[in-house]
């Protein structure tokens, strides 16, 4: 949550103290979710840039780990979904027949960029999206976490606060109502 800070100079320290401690740690998380080091460092910035206008109207936050975390993976989102419209893979007649396989390579890989390729891949995502923004938000974001992000889900038991059982139902839930919902696009997906 938020309490009170004190002053210009006050925030200035604070956000650099912040800088500071958990800049290197975010920087390698951002690394680690983006291909592009020059764009890792853009969202870097764009993280502490958040923190300033957050913490801008004298607030501080209680949970900074936390908080820079969610703003980080919230970033690289942002990037993700700006680019899904850009170069993305796909599924055409060339491609052999590995079933999950096939599908993870389209969603994540940016190496091609035939018309073909495009439209599944924004297809998929805009799926995808539409089915996480059903679920209840605790749900959606532990998958979104453990599954885009790579965070395990001890991580974020020590920096939420929430027992790892807790954080594994929600998951377990959260992939059962995608599994559900996402099938018939998948079985399309495998046949085209």
């Amino acid at each position: 949550m938020v309490s009170e800070a004190t002053g210009p100079t006050a925030n200035r320290d604070f956000v650099s103290g912040v800088y500071r401690e958990y800049s290197p740690r975010i920087r390698s998380y951002l690394r680690s979710m983006v291909s592009d080091s020059d764009d890792a460092e853009d969202l870097l910035q764009d993280v502490f840039m958040q923190l300033v206008r957050t913490t801008g109207a004298e607030t501080r936050i209680e949970r900074m780990s936390a908080w820079l975390y969610r703003v980080a993976r919230n970033s690289v989102l942002n990037l993700w979904r700006k680019r899904r419209t850009q170069n993305y893979p796909g599924f055409g007649p060339d491609m052999p027949e590995r079933g999950i396989d096939d599908l993870s390579e389209m969603l994540f890989n940016p190496d091609y960029a035939d018309p073909d390729r495009i439209y599944i891949r924004n297809l998929v995502w805009e799926e995808l999206e539409d089915a996480l923004s059903e679920l209840p938000e605790e749900q959606s974001e532990i998958f979104c976490l453990t599954t885009f992000d790579g965070i395990p889900v001890k991580d974020i038991a020590e920096t939420t606060g929430v027992p790892v059982a807790t954080l594994l139902s929600r998951k377990h839930y959260a992939v059962k109502h995608l599994r559900l919902r996402l099938k018939g696009l998948y079985d399309d997906l495998l046949n085209f």
